[in-house]
């Protein structure tokens, strides 16, 4: 095992748990990627940018930047065999520049920033499904969705009870541990999932328009291609596959040396894909058959579906299953969002237990604050004087930094160091492709040349072109 990130100050040796099986850390690693991204943000953003034209480009870079970005992930992860901050120090003492310390400290910001409003969405699941259970989409037109929408984000109080009991489960199963708090859960709830999405994806291709939401989703029309599309499907894939978040890091410090990084790397990226393409079928059938608007943009899940949950035969138990499975695609991501930072706690020899109602706890106030900006403090807008982020309340503000800005550097900063920096025997060995080897030259391509300046490009583009 590494040493830890500084001894002069006391620290012993790492002794962080390995998981189980290959199959474990799998479920894991998947359930890390699948989140809100696949199920939330891209049918509206696949309906937003014209359908199949932007599922081709996205599954293009999920093969050419996702899959070699995953690898360089869980590469330094287990080469470290510490947490993301630790592992970078290990990196600097064996002589690289101090700078690249920075990957290590936005690995553990970027997902605990983000789990701070992460879980405020997480909660509005949750309040739905005891909506839909209770019969309350039955029937209901667009304003009266709306409305109820509206009424949820309007209640601080009901806003706060969901995402308090989101975040002390976050909690309570990260303080168990990898094996019996991370391992345990993600056991049931990715096979849970994944069955669910299986099952209503068949449901609503059967009962819904599935034969139109097919030739949405894979019958391209490239006059709709526009740099705007491009820029949102590498962006999409970049969130979607959680690069760049820190998570993979710190779950390949967990890593045996004898699982194959690019097999693990490309299960990753194909079962997130499909998810992402299952939600697709999940919802278009439901949009087209109910004459609902595919660009309907982030309000498609909240504020239109339940429109067709209300008039669907079945639509109760559909809606209570949907947004369950919302749920739980939030919380595997949520765990490894946790995780980063307890894993530093852990290098420095503290409390699991401790450390993660301590940081949870902090996580769980800072999105009190991101929960009140759709209701007390709607018309707090502090930074107004700044164009990009003028017109946005502190849940936006919040978002944007995290997403568009913190997120993409650091997945460019890892880019940089693991295709410039890091010795190249160091990168062969964790990715098993000997030097010169046409698998090694590719990802090394892809890493040193192509990704840098594909993710500068959506840096510069959210910040100062949208």
């Amino acid at each position: 095992m590494g040493m830890a990130p500084d001894q002069s100050q006391g620290q012993s040796e790492s002794h962080h748990v390995q998981w189980s099986s290959r199959s474990a850390f799998l479920m894991a690693s998947i359930g890390a990627a699948v989140g809100l991204g696949n199920l939330w943000r891209f049918p509206y953003i696949t309906g937003e940018n014209g359908g199949g034209a932007f599922v081709l480009i996205y599954i293009a870079f999920v093969l050419i930047l996702g899959i070699p970005l995953i690898m360089a992930e869980l590469a330094l992860g287990r080469a470290g065999k510490m947490s993301a901050i630790g592992t970078m120090t290990k990196m600097v003492r064996a002589g690289h520049h101090p700078f690249w310390k920075i990957i290590g400290w936005l690995s553990i910001l970027v997902p605990l920033m983000g789990l701070t409003y992460y879980s405020v969405v997480a909660g509005w699941s949750l309040d739905y499904i005891v909506k839909a259970f209770s019969g309350s989409f039955s029937g209901i037109d667009a304003k009266g969705s709306g409305a109820l929408f509206d009424g949820l984000l309007e209640s601080w109080p009901r806003l706060t009870l969901w995402h308090s009991i989101y975040m002390v489960s976050v909690i309570v199963i990260v303080s168990m541990g990898v094996k019996a708090g991370l391992e345990s859960t993600v056991k049931i709830m990715m096979p849970g999932l994944f069955i669910l999405l299986a099952f209503l994806s068949a449901y609503a291709m059967f009962t819904g328009k599935g034969g139109e939401a097919f030739t949405f989703l894979f019958s391209p029309d490239f006059s709709k291609i526009t740099g705007h599309t491009v820029l949102m499907a590498l962006g999409q894939a970049l969130f979607s596959l959680a690069i760049g978040v820190g998570a993979l890091i710190t779950y390949g410090a967990y890593l045996p040396e004898n699982v194959s990084l690019p097999k693990a790397a490309a299960i990753i990226a194909v079962a997130d894909t499909i998810v992402a393409l299952l939600a697709g079928f999940m919802i278009f059938p439901i949009v087209f058959q109910y004459n609902l608007t595919p660009g309907e943009g982030p309000g498609l899940i909240f504020a239109t579906l339940p429109i067709a949950f209300g008039q669907m035969p079945g639509g109760m138990i559909f809606g209570v299953l949907f947004f369950l499975l919302l749920t739980f695609a939030a919380f595997t991501s949520s765990l490894a969002m946790l995780e980063p930072a307890i894993a530093w706690f852990e290098d420095k020899g503290l409390s699991r237990r401790r450390t993660s109602w301590i940081t949870g706890i902090g996580a769980w106030a800072v999105g009190l604050i991101m929960l009140l900006s759709f209701n007390v403090l709607s018309d707090f807008k502090p930074l107004s004087f700044i164009g990009p982020l003028a017109d946005k309340n502190l849940f936006g503000i919040m978002d944007f930094i995290v997403a568009n800005v913190m997120l993409p550097i650091n997945a460019l900063m890892l880019a940089l160091f693991m295709g410039w920096a890091i010795e190249r025997k160091t990168v062969s060995h964790q990715i098993d492709y000997p030097l010169g080897s046409a698998g090694f030259m590719i990802w090394q391509f892809s890493t040193k040349y192509i990704a840098p300046v594909c993710i500068t490009v959506v840096i510069y583009m959210m910040i100062f072109g949208l």
